[in-house]
């Protein structure tokens, strides 16, 4: 059963080292993180499945002990998920931010496995995917990583879309209030022109967190280099 989740955002830019002189502006986004993380922890979860996106339709699973880097960011740095032996499929991007996350926060309170999910995978196969890691032990806790839209400014990734500022409030309510439906119906071809790749994992969240009871709180939402940034914590 679901008894917590921490939603957090997965850009590179979260490690300091990688930000380099940019660092400082995403330190309200990094203590927003560590806050959502001391929620899972004061839950006291059996297992804690990293759920982040990945290109594609597909689901992988990611096993204790799997590793990622961050070389392809300029940095030198190998990013481990959990205690358990290194596994050979390396991590993605998002996976390897949420293992840095839980280095930083020194999490040692269960174990902890990946769960890699297709930007492109539907709805229902989403909520499907959630509902199986709900059941995988009596008290189950999720680091849902995700981004929201990247169209924010004309500047940002995707350049201006008017569509995303709103798309970006639904999303953040939703999250803020532990709504799974709002989550569940949220658009996927809306979601990839506005190229938020938090559409799936939180999907994955709402199949996850369904007759949970669960209540959420907000604690961050902004939109620098206008990409959608929220952090949540659900208990």
């Amino acid at each position: 059963m679901l008894v917590a989740a921490a939603v957090c955002p997965c850009p590179p830019l979260l490690v300091p080292e990688v930000a380099a002189g940019a660092a400082a502006e995403l330190d309200a986004a990094r203590t927003a993180c560590s806050d959502a993380l001391a929620v899972l922890a004061a839950a006291r979860p059996d297992l804690l499945v990293a759920v982040g996106p990945q290109d594609g339709a597909a689901t992988t699973a990611h096993p204790a002990g799997s590793v990622g880097d961050l070389r392809g960011y300029g940095v030198d740095a190998e990013v481990r998920l959990g205690a358990g032996a290194r596994a050979d499929r390396p991590l993605p991007g998002s996976l390897a931010v949420g293992a840095w996350l839980l280095a930083r926060a020194g999490w040692a309170d269960a174990p902890v496995e990946g769960l890699a999910v297709g930007d492109r995978l539907a709805p229902a196969a989403c909520a499907e995917a959630g509902r199986e890691l709900a059941t995988r032990a009596p008290r189950v806790a999720l680091l849902v990583l995700g981004d929201g839209s990247a169209c924010r400014t004309v500047k940002a990734p995707g350049y201006l879309d008017e569509r995303a500022a709103g798309f970006d409030e639904r999303c953040a309510r939703a999250l803020g209030a532990a709504d799974t439906g709002a989550l569940a119906g949220l658009d996927p071809e809306l979601a990839r022109e506005l190229k938020a790749a938090g559409r799936a994992p939180w999907q994955v969240l709402a199949g996850a967190a369904e007759g949970a009871g669960l209540e959420g709180r907000l604690l961050y939402e902004d939109a620098p280099y206008g990409v959608g940034y929220f952090v949540a914590a659900w208990s």
